[in-house]
């Protein structure tokens, strides 16, 4: 430490299959580590797939549920049944 342009110890990787000084169970638990980080990394990375995914599904439904109400809302053939209806209703 201290040195300029040197990385410190707790820094550097190492390869766990080639360094001398560890014994099998550190070789094995350093492994296990890496597998757990792994993991982790891997649901981050679906959980925001995950999210933009049930957003669109989402906006796609909304959308769906907009148009219905708008075109319903546009279509005048039940005011013509009830104006025929009417006017069966005065001719009678």
């Amino acid at each position: 430490p201290g040195e300029p342009g040197r990385e410190a110890a707790f820094a550097q990787r190492i390869d766990p299959a080639r360094e001398p000084g560890l014994s099998p169970q550190q070789r094995q638990l350093m492994a296990q580590v890496e597998r757990a980080q792994r993991q982790r990394a891997l649901q981050r990375r679906l959980r925001g797939r995950n999210t933009l995914l049930a957003l669109g599904i989402g906006a796609v439904a909304l959308g769906i549920y907009g148009y219905t109400f708008y075109s319903v809302s546009q279509e005048g053939f039940l005011d013509e049944l009830e104006q025929e209806a009417a006017a069966a209703r005065a001719r009678a």
